[in-house]
């Protein structure tokens, strides 16, 4: 490729165009560790990109070889630094369908995935930035949730940020979309009929410390908004608002480290 073809114009735009992006059902990929898990995750490769004259690792060119159905361009250097968004570009960029076997909408939630009895859940109050939703999905993977749960209008989460800053973790997480906060109601009151579901808020003005917090599985584990925190009917849906204890001057967390030490509690637990 060189240069800005038609393919050139449809890779920049599923890069950029949120709008692109769900209309041609496709996501950018760049990174090798993302584009490693999205290979282990089996996503459907469309394009591999790959610079002019660069010499590539053995992990590339076995990629070339194993998507040999896909359609390869090799690209000019001024284009290629165009189309990544690394300082130091990744020897590969990939585009590839989304897999939309792992993604739901909570009014068709399949209601046996409330059958397990350690089914730990977490739901994202409108998540506004891409860095920390994707940290947030790489602690869910680490740490098992069974879905994450998205509600209100927020980023999209196959923006090549998330993507990236998820470390491709992206691509083996179960999605559920809360479209109607009448549906997340509904799931909630019926797992709480059907197996004791918990409701977990986390605030750092919170009324328990997580330490000394009782809980027990199954959980909704609920994080508020970057900026606006929880709101108000999320509040109301939760069973315990809960606070982590600290020491310094500064009085919240980073949403992602929150999550994390909140993750890595409710996981011993699932252990007990």
């Amino acid at each position: 490729m060189t240069v800005r073809n038609a393919e050139f114009q449809i890779i920049s735009a599923l890069r950029t165009n949120r709008t692109k992006r769900s209309k041609e059902k496709e996501v950018f990929v760049e990174g090798t560790e993302a584009i490693k898990q999205l290979i282990t995750a089996r996503w459907e490769v469309t394009r591999i990109l790959y610079r002019e004259s660069f010499v590539l690792s053995s992990w590339a060119k076995d990629v070339l070889l194993s998507f040999s159905k896909a359609k390869q361009f090799e690209v000019k250097e001024d284009l290629y630094l165009e189309l990544s968004e690394k300082e130091n570009p990744s020897e590969l960029l990939i585009t590839a369908k989304m897999n939309q076997q792992n993604v739901y909408d909570l009014s068709d939630f399949v209601e046996t995935v409330q059958s397990k009895k350690d089914s730990l859940y977490l739901l994202f109050d409108r998540p506004s930035d891409f860095g920390n939703f994707g940290s947030i999905l790489r602690s869910c993977d680490a740490f098992q949730v069974d879905f994450v749960f998205l509600i209100g209008h927020s980023i999209d989460v196959y923006d090549p940020k998330v993507i990236r800053s998820s470390l491709g973790a992206l691509f083996h997480t179960k999605l559920v979309f809360v479209n109607e906060f009448g549906s997340l109601v509904s799931f909630v009151e019926n797992g709480k009929k059907r197996n004791g579901l918990t409701v977990i808020g986390s605030d750092s003005s919170g009324g328990e410390e997580l330490q000394e917090t009782k809980i027990e599985c199954p959980t909704l584990f609920i994080l508020g908004n970057e900026r606006k925190g929880m709101s108000i009917n999320l509040q109301a849906l939760c069973d315990k608002i809960v606070r982590i204890p600290m020491m310094g001057v500064v009085n919240s967390l980073n949403v992602a480290s929150a999550a994390s030490i909140f993750l890595w509690e409710l996981a011993k637990l699932r252990k007990k």
